[in-house]
């Protein structure tokens, strides 16, 4: 996980201990609903991110996959990456594209 995604998550479970202790000390539960779900929305929604995130594949698929078009340079790997997907689902793969082109093209 990257720095930022560490961050939220942390920032996510400190509140969720910070809802905990105010549980402890006898702050009734709906006052503290809030904290609760704002503290899970981070922490969960940081690690479906995580595991939604499709990897970037080494070469186009197959099976009905099209190339959409769409190329962006990986910020983690600084590589073009191409959009495929598949119009029956909706389904999107990335595709490395080898090394970013530097003329302009």
């Amino acid at each position: 996980m990257t720095f930022v995604r560490w961050l939220v998550a942390g920032i996510g479970g400190a509140v969720l201990v910070g809802a905990v202790v105010l549980l402890v000390t006898g702050v009734p539960w709906p006052a503290v609903t809030g904290l609760v779900f704002i503290g899970l929305a981070l922490v969960l929604g940081t690690l479906f991110e995580r595991i939604h995130y499709k990897r970037v594949a080494s070469r186009p698929p197959g099976g009905g996959f099209l190339a959409t078009g769409e190329r962006f340079i990986d910020p983690a790997t600084g590589r073009l990456v191409e959009v495929h997907f598949r119009p029956e689902t909706g389904e999107r793969i990335y595709v490395d594209a080898g090394a970013p082109r530097h003329d302009g093209a």
